[in-house]
């Protein structure tokens, strides 16, 4: 019985894992896509615009 305890652990988080996976996968693209993608474009543009105005960026 005791590699039943020592195999429980790691088939338990594979299962947790695969699971985790399976949702971000599932999630992905949808109705709130363009919402999503929009936001990332806002914050990069910021950043970048933070970047080009500080003087004492290097590039």
């Amino acid at each position: 019985m005791d590699y039943v305890s020592a195999l429980v652990p790691p088939v338990v988080m594979a299962v947790f894992f695969i699971g985790l996976i399976v949702t971000i996968v599932k999630t992905q693209g949808g109705a709130n896509k363009s919402k999503e993608d929009a936001v990332v474009d806002a914050a990069l543009a910021r950043a970048e615009s933070a970047r080009q105005a500080s003087p004492d960026a290097k590039a």
